[in-house]
């Protein structure tokens, strides 16, 4: 057989091989979660009525009742869910807390890492082929045996038929060479193991989502403390002034001899108490510009210049839309990084069963030596060997095991991905829960408070016509306080709810149509 025969055999034999070769192991199917096909009744509940179906109350005279917020299960878009509140500096609050928040950066470089894994996985399919150059002085011991034969065989001037000859000590040794090994990939080990590193690839991605998503409910939440702190600290203020001004009126009186010192001393009292609370909102206030700072990637202090201007706690729209809850599993982060774990644990089940079955490499290494650097390239100075490896285990209980531990870590993937679908139906429940009950509350706060104002003014009419006492005043001005503070709680809670309910539908980013797609890869390198 000619060198081209045997060369044409052996390439006939690779490609039988390869056309051959399978890939062990059970496939990866998207799991299809168990979600409902519309949100429950509760969900879209108007908040217009309590729950019990009694109207909540109407405005009273020159009063105006907050507007209420609904749900829908219309399209919209929840990747810039925040623009919604219509608060620039809240809008540009998120913009910076994108870009410089140290938690989201982290995220971005362990999800580089794992690209960068799993292209090292991917370059374990193509062949590698290395060169080396070296060169060597040697000198072999003559006391040695070798060394003593070799000594030994110079000391003959000549031998018949071949001539004089001598072999140095010491010698030289100049070599180029190169070695090259490719694993054919017959059963799909390597395949399996790029399937698997490209699913902890998403695995990382999907928790960088996570983190964005929770930086900018974070940011948002904060904010909303922060206004929220702003305007009872406000109110208090106002109410201290009213305060004062009950207690200016009360030592007229008592100096008029109209009343007695009881009531000087009862305004002093509240006038105090109402002094008492404002060292712990500025202590709200301090510390939610802090959190702030630290979320965008600053010193504590560094946003207190431009916050420290109080504004409105952000208003909710008054229509909410949350699509579908087949959408849940295309935009939650931590759903879709739980279908991803399920792709690697079961690509990690092919690998373990691939390295059952032989593996077949071919490798080759050549090159040329010579004692002398002129004749190193020379065709007698050619050296070479090239053949393939066959790795066929015989006996290894542990190979065996490996494939049982891999189904019982896919099993566990496939429950805590069922886990993360039921976690995600329960989160956006209890939040639209909370954003309708708080709505409720605000409606009822709001009416309260409008009643309470009435209330003190007819206290003060009596009590400066004679007709009642001062403690009276005292009460309707501590209840109205008391309700001032609950109704901006109750507003700052309803703005808070809505945040956290854009977070439990995984609000914050635009979601691929595949994934690790090359769009979604440079975002992830950004």
């Amino acid at each position: 057989m000619t060198a081209r025969a045997a060369g044409t055999t052996a390439l006939g034999a690779l490609g039988a091989l390869l056309l051959t070769a399978c890939t062990v192991g059970p496939s990866f199917v998207r799991p299809t979660p168990q979600l409902p096909a519309h949100w429950s009744p509760a969900v879209l509940q108007s908040p217009t009525a309590t729950q019990s179906g009694e109207p909540l109350p109407a405005a009273s005279p020159g009063e105006s009742m907050p507007a209420t917020s609904a749900l829908a299960e219309g399209p919209g878009s929840l990747a810039t869910w925040w623009s919604q509140f219509d608060d620039a500096t809240l809008d540009a609050l998120i913009a910076r807390a994108v870009h410089a928040n140290l938690d989201l950066r982290a995220a971005v470089l362990r999800t580089s890492e794992a690209l960068a894994q799993r292209d090292i996985s991917a370059a374990g399919q193509w062949p590698t082929l290395s060169a080396n150059a070296s060169y060597d002085r040697e000198r072999i011991s003559e006391t040695t045996p070798e060394g003593s034969l070799l000594g030994s065989a110079s000391k003959f001037s000549a031998i018949p038929g071949v001539g004089h000859f001598s072999i140095p000590n010491p010698f030289n040794q100049y070599q180029l060479g190169a070695d090259a090994s490719w694993e054919l990939d017959l059963f799909g080990r390597l395949r399996r193991t790029v399937e698997a590193a490209n699913a902890s690839a998403q695995v990382s991605l999907e928790d960088q989502r996570a983190v964005r998503v929770s930086l900018l409910a974070q940011v948002a939440q904060s904010y909303i403390e922060l206004r929220g702190a702003q305007a009872r600290r406000a109110v208090a203020l106002a109410d201290l002034a009213t305060i004062d001004d009950l207690l200016q009126l009360t030592q007229q009186r008592h100096a008029a001899g109209l009343n007695t010192e009881l009531d000087v001393r009862n305004a002093m009292a509240q006038a105090s108490q109402t002094r008492a609370s404002l060292p712990g909102l500025e202590l709200q206030i301090t510390q939610a510009i802090h959190t702030l700072g630290v979320l965008l990637g600053e010193d504590p202090e560094a946003l207190r210049g431009e916050l420290e201007r109080p504004g409105a706690i952000p208003p909710v729209p008054p229509q909410v839309p949350i699509g579908l809850p087949a959408e849940l599993a295309r935009r939650r982060p931590d759903i879709r990084e739980a279908e991803a774990s399920l792709h690697a644990a079961t690509a990690q089940i092919g690998v373990a069963v691939a390295d059952l079955y032989p593996q077949l490499t071919l490798s080759a290494d050549g090159g040329f030596q010579s004692e002398t650097v002129g004749s190193l390239v020379n065709w007698s100075s050619l050296f070479g060997s090239v053949g393939p490896e066959l790795d066929i285990p015989i006996f290894d209980r542990g190979r065996r095991k490996t494939v049982h531990l891999y189904n019982l870590k896919a099993q566990e993937a496939a429950l805590a991905y069922q886990s993360a679908v039921l976690n995600a139906l329960h989160e956006v429940e209890d939040a639209a829960a909370a954003y309708r009950a708080d709505q409720q509350q605000r409606q009822w706060l709001t009416d309260t408070v409008a009643q309470n104002r009435i209330a003190l003014d007819l206290a003060r009419q009596r009590y400066q016509s004679g007709l009642s006492d001062f403690i009276n005043v005292l009460d309707a001005q501590r209840t109205l306080q008391q309700n001032e503070q609950s109704l901006l709680e109750s507003t700052s809670a309803v703005s808070s709810d809505l945040v956290t309910l854009y977070r439990s539908l995984g609000g914050g980013w635009d979601a691929p149509a595949d994934p690790l797609t090359a769009d979604s890869r440079r975002a992830a390198s950004r």
